[in-house]
């Protein structure tokens, strides 16, 4: 950072508009640069596809904050949404009982990295002595911009904690919620990971693995060895599941593309073939110290290939590349007999009309208390870690 904040927040309609230099500039912090979804070319990746604008209701409207010099040191990435989809963190009730009580919910703003519920920064500023100056800059030129455009309410979705924590100080409502993560106790293979659960636990994966793997090959892809072929297939697989989940998939065919011209590297694409014919596939993004799974698909169904694809061979990825997490997304309980255990996530909130605010406040205390108590009773209850009964 090269002089003197100039508090001006700036409003781009594209990342573009920023530019790649800057962006990543700001990004690469080391508690930051380590975070594949929030750099340049994964957010730009989605513009550029059509995957995220004003048609698929993700109007980009990102911030930037310079110094005196003219240097970007601080952005976010902020959208106009008309619409709660591909978010993670629901709010359809809140938009419900306001329009019932005359209210517009819509448009609303949303900081977040798109259609991915995964933790990261939020608040984006560079190294050096007025790095908390400018993420209070960004979040009050964010709830300027909600003022300014009539949108009903701000919301900042999977942030850092410690972000988290300071929107609280500022006065944003605080939402709590968990997902299921795989943490590596130094593990150096798949077994050592299996000799830490309960005999039973391993038995089950054990056979969950081999009815999986019968007559199938696993193939794990990254950098070089991507090409077109796989992701023709992949957005086959993507395009069935999603289509069953959600009606609509949010990402399309050349967004994936994209990814693999300018990520490659960060890249795992984990994919199973029978007799020459790739049948499903699990796509994931590797951080520094984290492999984040993001989607699945299959066009044949195998028994506990979902499990395979995507809990276990990432376990396996984990372990061979030294990470220390896996974060396998959102929901699903049945993550917790496979090792993945239940871990707090985030979300911040600033809703303009009290008559709003005032419930949903009172709401979220009584979530937050509940969410952690679940937290703690899941895992007690469920971890496959705990010790065999004597």
């Amino acid at each position: 950072m090269s002089g003197a904040l100039q508090p001006e927040v700036r409003v781009h309609g594209s990342l573009a508009d920023i530019g790649r230099e800057a962006w990543d500039g700001c990004n690469s912090a080391l508690d930051y640069a380590a975070n594949p979804f929030t750099c340049f070319d994964f957010l730009q990746a989605l513009e550029e596809s059509g995957s995220v604008g004003a048609r698929t209701g993700w109007a980009p409207r990102h911030l930037s904050v310079q110094d005196a010099s003219g240097e970007v040191v601080g952005v976010m990435p902020l959208y106009v949404k008309s619409h709660s989809q591909g978010e993670y963190v629901f709010d359809h009730a809140w938009a419900q009982a306001y329009m019932r009580a005359g209210g517009r919910y819509y448009p609303k703003l949303q900081c977040a990295v798109p259609f991915t519920p995964a933790t990261g920064p939020r608040l984006i500023a560079r190294d050096g002595p007025h790095r908390e100056a400018v993420q209070d800059i960004l979040l009050a030129g964010a709830r300027a911009v909600c003022v300014e455009t009539g949108a009903s309410s701000l919301h900042v979705t999977f942030p850092l904690e410690a972000q988290w924590r300071r929107m609280g100080e500022e006065g944003l409502l605080l939402r709590q919620d968990q997902q299921y993560h795989w943490a590596n106790a130094g593990y150096a293979t798949f077994d050592d990971f299996l000799a830490a659960l309960s005999s039973g636990r391993r038995k089950t994966i054990r056979r969950e693995r081999r009815d999986a793997q019968a007559g199938l090959e696993f193939h794990a892809l990254s950098g070089a060895d991507l090409r077109e072929e796989h992701w023709d297939a992949f957005f086959e697989f993507y395009m069935d599941t999603g289509q069953r989940k959600w009606g609509r998939p949010y990402l399309n065919r050349r967004f994936f593309s994209l990814l693999s011209e300018r990520m490659a590297d960060k890249v795992l694409l984990v994919m199973a073939r029978r007799e020459g014919r790739w049948i499903a596939g699990a796509l994931n993004l590797i951080g520094g110290d984290t492999l984040f799974g993001r989607n699945w698909g299959a066009v044949e169904h195998v028994p506990f290939l979902h499990f395979e694809l995507c809990y276990y061979q990432a376990i396996e990825q984990a372990i061979a590349r030294g990470l220390k997490r896996v974060e396998a997304g959102a929901q699903g309980e049945h993550k917790i007999a496979r090792g993945y255990l239940p871990r707090p996530v985030y979300s911040a909130h600033w809703i303009a009309d009290p008559a709003l605010r005032a419930p949903v406040a009172r709401y979220l205390e009584q979530e937050r208390a509940q969410v952690q108590s679940e937290m703690a009773m899941l895992e007690a209850e469920y971890s496959p870690f705990r010790e065999e009964d004597s």
